[in-house]
């Protein structure tokens, strides 16, 4: 009888930790996505490019009219974008160097999104990216 209780026990505990990170993983996918949403939004407002958010995105992170820490948050959103129309614009401006945010883009965010953009594997959190957007 005791260890009818023990695996229950375990079968009750493996049940919460699946559920709990299948609601973590979802949280993560909802806030990737919104920023992802907001990021071609305010790029679109700004350098218009209707039907082409990765364009726009782009035209985002070469104005200089914009901080670099919203330009750093476009090229997260390029990043995410996985498009690989972005690898030239990122390869430009990244220099290896270590970061000096109060001068250039975040060299470990272009890293990160030059990286995406590069690899061929689709989204593990299923992600709709703007070229996907565009299609619907």
């Amino acid at each position: 009888m005791h260890l009818k209780r023990i695996q229950k026990t375990i079968a009750v505990g493996v049940l919460v930790l699946l559920f709990c990170a299948a609601a973590a993983l979802g949280g993560l996918r909802l806030s990737i996505q919104s920023g992802l949403d907001k990021w071609c939004t305010v790029a679109q407002q700004s350098h218009p490019h209707p039907g082409d958010d990765v364009a726009a995105l782009m035209a985002y992170v070469q104005s200089e009219s914009h901080s670099l820490r919203d330009r750093n948050y476009a090229v997260w959103a390029l990043g995410q974008a996985r498009d690989a129309r972005a690898l030239p614009l990122l390869e430009r401006y990244y220099t290896g160097q270590p970061c000096d945010h109060s001068r250039s883009l975040c060299q470990g965010e272009l890293a990160k999104a030059i990286k995406l953009c590069q690899d061929p594997t689709p989204n593990p959190l299923f992600i709709r990216t703007p070229t996907a957007r565009a299609r619907l």
